[in-house]
C-alpha cells in the first residue's frame, strides 16, 4: 500500500487545536494563506490600462519639450486612473460583501474614468483640440462601461441610527485591521497550519461583525470582543511569532493555539447571543403587534374562524 511521505522539513496536515507533531510541521515557505477579504472580480483589470500605456513612455524622449510634458503627463494620468479604478473596485466590493454599508465617500471608479480620459486626450494632442476632446470622451466613457459606476446610494440603512451606524462601522474597520495584522504576522512564520488556524479564528469574529453590522445596536454588547479581545489576540500572535521563529518552541505553539480556541468560542458564543436576542426582540415584537391587532379588531379569533364540523 502507498505512504505519504513525511519527514521533518516536509509539510504535514494537522487538527485544528493540535500541535503535537515533531519537527515542523506544515511549514511550507513562500506559501500563503487567501485572507478572506472581498475581492471584487474585476480588480486585476485596472493594470492593464497602465502596460497599454507603456507606448507613451519612449515617445516622450527626442521629440522636444512639449511630446516630453505631453506623453509622460498622459502616462502618469493613466496610471492614476488606474488606481483610482483599482481603489474603486475595492471600495465596491466591500460594499456588496456587507449587508449594511454606506455608498462611497469619493466615487472612485468615475473619477478614475475621467481621469483616464484625459490622459489619452492628452496624449492624443497631436490629433488638435478636437480629435484630443473625442479621445478623451470615448475612452472615459469606455471605462466607465468597462468598470461600472460606484455605489450612489446607502445599503440596509433604513430604520438606523446614523451616529450609531457610523459608531459600528468604525469599530468594524478597527477590528478588520487588527485581523489583517494578525494574519501579516502569523505568515512570517511559513507555516500553514498556523496561517489556516488564524484565518478560521478570524472567520469567526467576522461573524460577529456582521452580526453587528445588521444591529448597531449591539455594538455596546460587542465593543470588548471587537477591541480588547482582538488587541490581545493580535499581541499575542506577534509575541508568539517572535518566539517561533527564534526557538521553535512547541509548548509556546500549543499554548497559542489553545487561546485560539479559547477566544474562538467566546466569539461564537457572544455572536450566538447577539443574533438570538435579535429573533427574541422580533418575536416578543410579532406577539405585541397581534395583540394589538386582536384588540382592535383587525385580527379574527383563530378558534372563531375553525369550521364547524360537518353534521352526521
Amino acid at each position: 500500500m502507498a505512504q505519504r511521505f513525511g519527514g521533518k522539513y516536509s509539510p504535514q496536515p494537522m487538527d485544528a487545536g493540535t500541535s503535537d507533531s515533531p519537527g515542523y510541521s506544515g511549514v511550507a515557505p513562500g506559501r500563503t494563506v487567501t485572507a478572506s477579504e472581498p475581492v471584487h472580480p474585476l480588480a486585476r483589470r485596472p493594470v492593464w490600462l497602465i502596460v497599454a500605456a507603456i507606448p507613451f513612455l519612449p515617445s516622450a524622449f527626442g521629440g522636444g519639450p512639449g511630446a516630453l510634458i505631453r506623453d509622460l503627463g498622459a502616462f502618469a494620468l493613466v496610471a492614476g486612473a488606474a488606481f483610482l479604478l483599482r481603489e474603486g473596485l475595492k471600495a465596491e466590493a466591500a460594499w456588496q460583501a456587507r449587508s449594511a454599508a454606506r455608498r462611497p465617500v469619493l466615487p472612485r471608479k468615475i473619477l478614475g474614468s475621467i481621469v483616464f480620459g484625459l490622459g489619452l486626450g492628452l496624449g492624443a494632442g497631436q490629433a488638435g483640440i478636437l480629435g484630443a476632446i473625442a479621445i478623451g470622451a470615448v475612452a472615459a466613457i469606455l471605462a466607465l462601461t468597462a468598470f461600472g459606476l460606484d455605489p450612489l446610494h446607502d445599503k440596509g440603512m433604513e430604520g438606523f441610527d446614523g451616529i450609531q451606524h457610523d459608531r459600528a462601522a468604525r469599530a468594524i474597520a478597527e477590528g478588520e485591521k487588527r485581523l489583517s495584522e494578525m494574519r501579516e504576522a502569523i505568515r512570517r512564520t511559513g507555516d500553514i497550519a498556523l496561517s489556516d488556524r488564524v484565518e478560521r479564528f478570524a472567520r469567526g469574529a467576522q461573524a460577529l461583525f456582521r452580526a453587528v453590522e445588521q444591529d448597531p445596536g449591539d455594538l455596546a454588547l460587542a465593543r470588548r470582543y471587537m477591541g480588547v479581545y482582538l488587541d490581545g489576540a493580535r499581541d499575542a500572535t506577534n509575541r508568539f511569532v517572535e518566539l517561533w521563529i527564534a526557538h521553535r518552541d512547541t509548548a509556546a505553539r500549543t499554548a497559542y493555539e489553545a487561546l485560539l480556541t479559547d477566544l474562538e468560542t467566546d466569539f461564537a458564543s457572544r455572536t450566538r447571543t447577539l443574533i438570538e436576542g435579535g429573533r427574541q426582540d422580533l418575536t416578543l415584537e410579532i406577539e405585541v403587534l397581534r395583540e394589538r391587532l386582536s384588540r382592535e379588531g383587525l385580527r379574527a379569533d383563530p378558534v372563531a374562524e375553525t369550521p364547524p364540523p360537518p353534521e352526521s
